[in-house]
């Protein structure tokens, strides 16, 4: 939901790269009510090394917005930091999707993004920022409207049991 809200938020393309061997691929029907589909490349590169080459032309070329990559290692500092560099230079966005515990040291910000399991709402999640190399951490509870296309924080008040109505 996390990449899928940012690519909605973002003007122009958008790139996501996997690697070839993955056999999950991504829905339009599951995320059309985030991205309109148009916007989106999808393309399997052959091994992470790949991934990271395409991700590092994308950014530098700066024909897309946000680059997506899905690793499934982790990534040393110095592609960490070529990524960031490109990002830079080609002034878009890269969004690496990783496991617990396999971030950069080059990244400028690294997120923590769960589901809240509840019976009314599928949609509600908890963001929460654990690295911020330009300001604090935080977390929010977070939906998201259709309707708008838009995420939209959810106060501590609407969280706790009971807050709904005010006793008699």
């Amino acid at each position: 939901m996390f990449s899928f809200a940012l690519g909605g938020q973002i003007t122009g393309s958008v790139l996501w790269i996997c690697e070839g061997w993955r056999t999950e691929q991504i829905s339009p029907t599951g995320f059309a009510p985030y991205l309109d589909p148009q916007n989106l490349l999808y393309a399997k590169a052959k091994g992470q090394p790949n991934v990271l080459a395409v991700a590092e032309e994308a950014l530098r070329s700066g024909a897309i917005s946000l680059v997506i990559m899905e690793l499934s290692a982790p990534i040393g500092l110095t592609a960490g930091r070529r990524l960031q560099l490109a990002a830079e230079a080609g002034r878009s966005t890269g969004l690496c999707i990783i496991s617990e515990g396999m971030g950069s040291n080059a990244a400028e910000t690294r997120w923590r993004c769960a589901p809240i399991f509840d019976a009314k709402d599928s949609t509600l999640q908890r963001w929460e920022l654990i690295k911020n190399k330009s300001g604090t951490l935080s977390e929010w509870d977070v939906k998201w409207d259709a309707e708008t296309r838009r995420v939209i924080v959810v106060s501590e008040a609407a969280q706790r049991q009971g807050s709904a109505r005010m006793p008699d």
